[in-house]
C-alpha cells in the first residue's frame, strides 16, 4: 500500500434503536442505526412492524376499510349475476312437449290417406 493516500480506519462504537451495541471499525467515527443483526425480522425470523409516526394505522383507516366494502360490494354483485345468468338458463330452455301415447300416430308422420268413399252410379 502507498503511505499517506489512505483514510484512518478506528474502531468505532455501534449503537442500534433496539438497545444493542457493538464495536466495527469505521472512517466515520462512532454512529447509530435503526436496525441491526439482532433485531433485523430476517435474522431474527419475526415479524416486527415499525410504525413511523402511525403511516401504517393512517393507510388501512384510508385503503383497508375501502377495500373490505369492495370486497363486500364485489362479492354481492358477483351473487347477483350468478342468479341473473341461472335465470337466463331457465328461460332459454325449450319446454318439453306431452308424451303421446303409444297407440298414437306420432306428430312428424304423415297422416295415412283414408280410402276414398265408393260411389255407386246406377
Amino acid at each position: 500500500m502507498r503511505e499517506g493516500i489512505h483514510p484512518e480506519y478506528p474502531p468505532a462504537a455501534v449503537t442500534c434503536a433496539c438497545g444493542n451495541a457493538f464495536t466495527t471499525r469505521s472512517t466515520r467515527g462512532d454512529f447509530s442505526i435503526d436496525v441491526c443483526a439482532a433485531c433485523h425480522p430476517f435474522y431474527t425470523g419475526t415479524q416486527k412492524l415499525m410504525d413511523t409516526a402511525g403511516r401504517v394505522d393512517r393507510f388501512r383507516k384510508r385503503y383497508g376499510d375501502a377495500k373490505q366494502a369492495d370486497a363486500k360490494v364485489a362479492g354481492a354483485a358477483a351473487q347477483a349475476k350468478s342468479e341473473q345468468v341461472e335465470k337466463t338458463a331457465k328461460e332459454k330452455k325449450p319446454k318439453k312437449a306431452a308424451a303421446a301415447p303409444a297407440d298414437a300416430p306420432a306428430a312428424d308422420a304423415p297422416a295415412a290417406e283414408a280410402p276414398a268413399a265408393e260411389t255407386t252410379e246406377s
